[in-house]
């Protein structure tokens, strides 16, 4: 009998099946925001097809999350749907495409727009009844997001007041948990990713997007600036991107991959 080779030998003590050319699985990991998330999945998907090693995994949790994660090398990326702020000016950011935040509510509730102070004074308590702004006479339910949200961030940038100034009924995360609850209640008013919102509209979810100061929430009017509440959607890096990262970044904002944004309702970035 022929002697086991070295090779063999080693397999077989390990119970490996064979010693052939092997190679190790990469692994790309992002966490944050829910609103990039479902993004980024997609282009993972895409990315990993012609990439048999590599896997790339992707967390929710909010944009905080996605920043202290890249900062503390727990995550190769951050994912952020808003711009950073000085304090966190020590990592680089790369803009994936752009989104704009819709004010949502219900189907049957009468109200098509809404002016920026309205929607200031229904968020701070001013105005507690739909009968004030020109619809039915009934209490509304304001509903919030939680903290770390880049969601929140944005809309409380946009209305300039702290998130201590709004009186909400409800304290949501995701942006489907804020759609979910407006869709439960005719009186209750959010503010979500008007790409998420289209897309359960496009659903049957009994849900619709107000207009803000007579300027409808659609992609175009993100897309040509007109629309006054919009953010980046980023990936956050705590260092200047190497390797597989620097790949998937460049990946991520190529045009391989404007179909996939454009089909969850974003706005591609231009370079």
């Amino acid at each position: 009998m022929r002697p086991l080779s070295t090779c063999m030998a080693i397999a077989l003590g390990l119970g490996l099946l064979s010693c052939g050319n092997s190679t190790t699985e990469e692994k790309l990991v992002l966490t944050g925001s829910s609103t990039v998330a479902p993004l980024v999945s997609e282009i993972g998907k895409r990315f990993e097809e012609d990439r048999a090693n590599v896997r790339v995994d992707v967390q929710t949790g909010g944009s905080s999350r996605g920043i202290t994660d890249a900062r503390d090398g727990i995550a190769d990326l951050g994912m952020a749907s808003r711009s950073l702020t000085s304090e966190e000016s020590d990592l680089q950011t790369f803009t994936i495409a752009f989104d704009g935040i819709g004010i949502v509510l219900h189907q049957d509730n009468l109200i098509s727009s809404l002016t920026k102070s309205q929607i200031l004074e229904i968020y701070t308590g001013d105005i507690d009844n739909w009968q004030e702004v020109g619809g039915n006479n009934a209490e509304i339910t304001v509903i919030n997001k939680a903290e770390g949200r880049g969601t929140l961030e944005v809309f409380l940038d946009y209305l300039q007041i702290e998130n201590s100034a709004i009186r909400a009924d409800s304290i949501v995360g995701d942006n489907q948990q804020g759609i979910k609850t407006v869709a439960g209640n005719p009186n209750a008013i959010g503010y979500v990713s008007i790409g998420a919102a289209q897309e359960s509209i496009d659903a049957g979810v009994p849900v619709r997007l107000a207009a803000i100061d007579g300027i409808e929430a659609t992609l175009e009017n993100v897309q040509a600036e007109r629309y006054p509440l919009y953010r980046p959607l980023n990936l956050v890096s705590k260092d200047t991107p190497e390797g597989l990262t620097k790949t998937f970044i460049e990946f991520a904002r190529s045009p391989e991959v404007r179909d996939i944004i454009e089909e969850q309702n974003f706005v591609p970035f231009s370079p």
